[in-house]
């Protein structure tokens, strides 16, 4: 079988701790967690998006 390149990750919000997006990511290029600018509902504002496990 051929192995999958890309994975869904679970996006959390920095401040507030709220899972809000999906999205995927090449596990190849990218091993580390990534980490995305995103609007925030709960906030109200745009913050910073880290992967969660």
């Amino acid at each position: 079988m051929a192995e999958k390149k890309r994975e869904i990750v679970i996006l959390e919000c920095t401040n507030c701790k709220s899972r809000n997006y999906t999205t995927t990511k090449n596990k190849r290029k990218h091993t580390g967690r990534i980490e995305q600018k995103k609007y925030c509902r709960v906030c109200n504002k745009h913050t910073k998006h880290k992967e969660t496990r």
